[in-house]
């Protein structure tokens, strides 16, 4: 009974949460899909096209790894949902031959959990983590396109039952001499070598991304929109207590959606929203907004802010300090923290 109920925890955890389970089933190692920085989730998604000095946009876009980054460190928090935390620590080196490298160590630790049988009767505790070291490489073509790809490595263990897994992500970005950026990001290309019981292979959280970014001319400010998804066009999660198209209010009926509606809900899950608002060399206000994250974490008659994010940046003498919050639900919205700064400052007269 108890290893029932116990494997039972790991599948639900080897989804991580129902909103990566809503994107085709289930999969293994989702926490790979959670934004790690807080810049990052500030903007709403995971993934950016942004070439500048920051090692957290080369994790999500290994294109954008480049010299800027060279001898940068970074250290990532986030005070997740009940129980959970999960962070990381990445840092990046150029050499002149062959390119930027970047190193990235991740996990995501549930905290300890009660062992229950069918009948609710407690018997100790148990933990469950997942972590992953990343590789990263980028290099700039020439004045209009880089490239990059990173290899993973992937463990996760719950209790006696583990994991081991590999992946790699590839991505190509064409910079505008008007300024525009745009990427294409395939990521979590990959598979389990072992699984929690070893039953078939669980598929892992893949995707293909595709980011314009823009910093206008006369205004400070840079605008990014995000198509998610790019390999699966319909990505609606119907819930049966929370219809996307709403309930009758005279017959109580379930609403479905067609025609227009239908087409442009489903256009609108894969698209995402971010903007970056520059207040001198040394404040940064963010924000952004998920349609999908909002349809799937909603409730009618309480919308609340769920779907959007926001966030800040300063720089305080050699250090960057990035913080935001991203809602997912009217339960919490996690708080993500990040410090980062230049080894090579340290050094300098």
């Amino acid at each position: 009974m108890k290893n029932k109920t116990l494997l039972l925890l790991f599948y639900l955890l080897s989804g991580t949460f129902v909103a990566n389970a809503q994107i085709g089933g289930t999969h293994a190692y989702s926490f790979l899909d959670q934004p790690i920085s807080a810049r990052v989730a500030a903007l709403g998604g995971n993934v950016a096209s942004i070439y500048d000095n920051d090692v957290n946009i080369g994790y999500v876009n290994p294109s954008m790894i480049n010299p800027e980054m060279d001898n940068s460190l970074a250290l990532n928090y986030v005070n997740f949902f009940e129980g959970t935390n999960y962070g990381s620590v990445q840092m990046a080196k150029t050499f002149e031959t062959t390119g930027s490298f970047m190193a990235t160590l991740q996990y995501m630790d549930y905290g300890k959990m009660d062992y229950a049988d069918q009948a609710g009767n407690l018997s100790g505790t148990f933990g469950a983590y997942d972590m992953a070291v990343t590789i990263g490489w980028g290099r700039r073509l020439d004045s209009l396109f880089s490239i990059g790809a990173a290899g993973k490595i992937i463990y996760s263990s719950y209790d006696i039952y583990n994991s081991f897994g590999l992946a790699v992500d590839v991505a190509g970005t064409y910079h505008s001499k008007s300024g525009w950026t745009m990427s294409l990001v395939g990521r979590n290309i990959g598979t389990q070598l072992t699984t929690y019981t070893g039953d078939s292979r669980d598929p892992l959280p893949f995707t293909i991304q595709g980011v314009i970014s823009k910093r206008l001319d006369h205004v400070p400010f840079r605008f990014s929109v995000i198509y998610d998804h790019i390999e699966k066009w319909d990505l609606t999660y119907e819930d049966p207590a929370n219809p996307s198209g709403g309930v009758d209010p005279v017959t109580g009926e379930t609403r479905m959606k067609t025609g227009f509606s239908k087409f442009g809900d489903q256009f609108m899950r894969h698209i995402i929203f971010g903007g970056e608002f520059y207040l001198g060399k040394n404040l940064v206000l963010r924000a952004g907004y998920n349609y999908r994250r909002r349809q799937e974490g909603k409730i009618e008659d309480k919308m609340g802010m769920v779907g959007f994010s926001w966030g800040f940046g300063i720089r305080i003498s050699k250090f960057k300090i990035n913080y935001s919050r991203s809602s997912y639900n009217l339960v919490g919205s996690p708080n993500y923290l990040t410090l980062a700064f230049d080894l090579d400052s340290f050094a300098r007269k």
